[in-house]
């Protein structure tokens, strides 16, 4: 059984920064990729940004020049530096990790809000 433990959401003004990390464990043979999407009130849930074990990185433009993604492989994390927020990155931010097979797994969710 594969978890996903996310910590690092919260409320932070316009133009300010987040961190969220992940960290996966349980039964892990092989990582193709991990990353992050998010959900706004009343959308449909959006990849924000993944990479591969590989090191091939995605990005949405929305968020392109303001938030990094990174991966320590050997640890199994992930985590998304978020810099010049806007209220409209308002969301609940959701950790994934796909593994050798084209399964998913998800993380909680964490609530990001940015107010203006």
């Amino acid at each position: 059984q594969v978890q996903l433990l996310e910590s690092g959401g919260g409320l932070v003004q316009a133009g300010g920064s987040l961190r969220l990390s992940c960290a996966a464990s349980g039964i892990i043979v092989s990582i193709n990729s991990m990353g992050w999407y998010r959900q706004a009130p009343g959308k449909q849930r959006e990849l924000i940004a993944g990479k591969t074990s590989g090191g091939r990185t995605t990005v949405v433009d929305s968020v392109k020049g303001r938030f990094t993604i990174s991966r320590d492989n050997g640890k199994n994390t992930v985590s998304l530096q978020m810099n010049s927020l806007k209220p409209e990155d308002t969301a609940v931010y959701y950790c994934y990790v796909e593994i050798w097979n084209g399964s998913r797994y998800w993380g909680q969710g964490t609530q990001v809000t940015v107010s203006s």
